[in-house]
């Protein structure tokens, strides 16, 4: 996979917002109703999540679904 695909940069970009916030990946993955290992691959880019899987992601860390993608 590319180094620079969509979803690597959204998973690199979830996992700053979530840092920044001073949130676990367990935490993140509670308040999504996700599976922490989930979480993980979504942070990872191993995964090509679907919008309502990011505006669950974006409603837990308090941002906007447009921040997301602000990378």
């Amino acid at each position: 996979m590319k180094e620079n695909s969509l979803q690597i940069k959204i998973g690199k970009h979830i996992q700053k917002v979530r840092d920044l916030k001073g949130i676990s990946q367990q935490d993140l993955a509670a308040k999504c109703n996700f599976e922490k290992s989930n979480m993980s691959r979504l942070e990872a880019g191993r995964v090509n999540p679907t919008l309502s899987t990011l505006e669950k992601v974006a409603n837990a860390l308090e941002v906007s679904l447009s921040e997301l993608f602000d990378f």
